[in-house]
Parts: C-alpha cells; structure tokens; sequence
C-alpha cells in the first residue's frame, strides 16, 4: 500500500504557531522532505522530532520528485515543508503534488501559518476577494507589464518581494497604479519586530529608503482601485481591459463579463464595443 504525501505548513516566524496535528506529522512521517534541512532541522530540534530529512528545493526539484513517488510508492509516508509557511506557495512542491496524483497516492494538506493570510487579514483591505501574484519579475520590462495587468484587478492584490528590491519595486507600483492607490507593507510577520507600512507606495518607499537597511521577509498589498464607472461614450478604456485580460489568459466571453460586472454595465454593450473594434 502506498504511503501519503502530507503538505505541512509550519512557522513563518513564531515557533508558537505550529499546530498539534503538524507536530503529530513531522513525527510520524518516515521522512521531511524540505527546502533546507538545517532550517527545517532547528524547528525540528526544538520540538524534539528526531525524523529523517531530505532537501528538496527548485534546483533538485525535478530528481527529487521521482525519489520521493518511489519511496511512497513503497509504502513510506512522506511530509513536504517549506522554510516557512504552507508548501508551495511561492515555494517548490507542484511538481511533486502532481506526479502523486498521476500515480495515485494520497495527498493530504495539513493547514496553518500563510504570510498571505496573515497580512490580509490585518491590512485593512477588503477581504471578501483578493488575487496573490506572489514573486513578481526581477526585470523591470516584465515587472512593469505584469503590474500593468494587476491595475486592472478590482480586489485587493498581494504580493511577495525581497528586501533588496522593495523599494524599486514600490517605485514601480506608484508610477502604475498612481499616486493614490492605498498600499501596505507588511514586513516580518508574526516576528518579534514585525511592522505594517501603510499608506501610498511613493510615501511608504520614502519611509524605507531613509532606514540603513532593509531586512527580513515581505508582503506587499494593493488595495482596490476606486469603483467609479467609465464613461461609456468612450469605448477605448473598455476595449484596453478586455484585451489586457484575454492577454492574460482569460477566455474572451469571460473577459467581456469581467469588465461588464467591474463597471456595472450590460455585457451586450461591451460585447457589441470589442466587436467594433
């Protein structure tokens, strides 16, 4: 019988927020596989859990998948967790989810800690909706194009960037989405010196450019644009949107129904906009 692929979130900082199911499955499960063994190693050693580790990180991620499918295809119970947080968020793991389904092996997700949620939930944002973006491009073309495509969101937006890159990538936000749109940074969540930024991009990026440094794990949040309707005699905002989200992979029907409901307009006339384009 084969063995079960357990997903387990664990800490993004304070050790308190493991939960006793994750500890019970780390124990049990005859081998961890994760991103560095001696960070998993220390929060392992601190909860007394002598079970093996393995790395499995985006470099090795390929060969340690069919590694660890042989091993629970033998019967061997496998945990996958990330540094911190749940696994595969912006973190190795999809490779590995996928092939266990393709060869029918249990897969079991073991909930907890999730910057995502995390700042979310204390931003201040509306909660009801919200698109994750997760690590945006490190080339400023592809930066600008993709923040381009998440202007057009009507939900809050979150997103995750390195503390070398915040402020250019806060810059870029500004000239995007404009000198109005509220943001928050959230920076070392559940930490001993965990803090929350809010205000526009512009004023928070001069907040961190004036520190010496900037340092630990990050989370940006966008919050909705202002829910004022175009003027429908001008059809060049309509069509702009449709296309940016066909671009984006959305089907065609359903970008015209997104962009109708956005602006609260019958989709016969936006359909009857992009047909006269």
């Amino acid at each position: 019988m084969a063995g079960t692929l357990f997903l387990v979130a664990t800490p993004i900082g304070n050790l308190e927020d493991i939960t006793y199911r994750a500890r019970r499955v780390l124990a049990e499960a005859g081998i961890i596989a994760c991103e560095d063994t001696r960070h998993t190693g220390k929060l392992l050693a601190h909860f007394a859990i002598a079970t093996p580790t393995i790395s499995y990180h985006e470099h090795n991620e390929h060969s340690r998948s069919r590694e660890l499918i042989e091993k629970l295809l033998a019967g061997t119970d496998v945990a996958l967790a990330s540094d911190a947080g749940t696994p595969l968020i912006s973190d190795p793991g999809y490779r590995l989810v996928l092939s266990a389904i393709q060869h029918s092996i249990n897969v079991v997700s073991i909930p907890g800690p999730s910057a995502v949620l995390v700042a979310l939930t204390a931003s201040g944002f509306p909660t009801d909706a919200f698109h994750f973006a997760g690590f945006l491009n490190t080339k400023q073309t592809q930066l600008r194009k993709q923040l381009e495509l998440l202007k057009l969101q009507t939900c809050t937006i979150i997103l995750y960037e390195a503390p070398h890159r915040i402020i250019e990538t806060l810059s870029s936000i500004a000239e995007v989405f404009g000198p109005d749109r509220p943001v928050v940074v959230a920076r070392e969540l559940t930490k001993l010196h965990e803090e929350y930024l809010r205000g526009t991009a512009a004023t928070i990026q001069t907040q961190l450019a004036a520190r010496p440094s900037v340092k630990g794990e990050i989370t940006v949040l966008i919050g909705p644009a202002p829910d004022v309707p175009p003027d429908p005699a001008d059809p060049d905002l309509l069509r702009r949107e449709v296309e940016a989200l066909i671009a984006s992979g959305t089907p065609r029907m359903d970008a015209i129904k997104e962009v109708a409901r956005r602006h609260r307009l019958p989709k016969r006339d936006i359909y009857r906009t992009v047909e006269d384009s």
